[in-house]
């Protein structure tokens, strides 16, 4: 099932995701940049490697979060929404087959520790 789902998305171009060269930053190019993590966005949490694994609702945040990253909107027209919703949906489908599949060999982090730890150097970050 999986593979058949990787497959499906696997080595087709759509030309409407291609970037127009005049929008890209001066000296920069699209090659190379499939990897790039800069944009990334912030809202999404780590997801793996957890005391309690991920819920489904929380590998349906990540998704939807990083489908509005990429379409760049957090309401999509009407003209979009369908396309917008089958992207969440697919994003977390395959979200979740790589969380379950995910291996490590370092003990489960505690979700509280590790919120107690993020606040901790926000307010770092922003104290005045």
């Amino acid at each position: 099932m999986r593979s058949e789902c990787v497959a499906t998305h696997s080595g087709v171009q759509n030309p409407r995701v291609t970037p127009d060269p005049a929008r890209l930053a001066p000296g920069s190019s699209w090659a190379g940049r499939r990897g790039h993590n800069d944009s990334t966005c912030r809202n999404i949490r780590p997801l793996n490697n957890f005391e309690s694994p991920a819920t489904d609702d929380e590998v349906h945040a990540a998704a939807l979060q990083y489908v509005r990253k990429v379409a760049g909107t957090t309401k999509p027209s009407k003209a979009n929404q369908e396309a917008f919703d089958r992207a969440v949906e697919e994003t977390a489908h395959i979200t979740r087959h790589l969380v379950d599949d995910l291996v490590t060999t370092v003990p489960p982090k505690d979700r509280e520790a590790e919120a107690a730890k993020a606040r901790a150097r926000a307010q770092q970050r922003y104290a005045s």
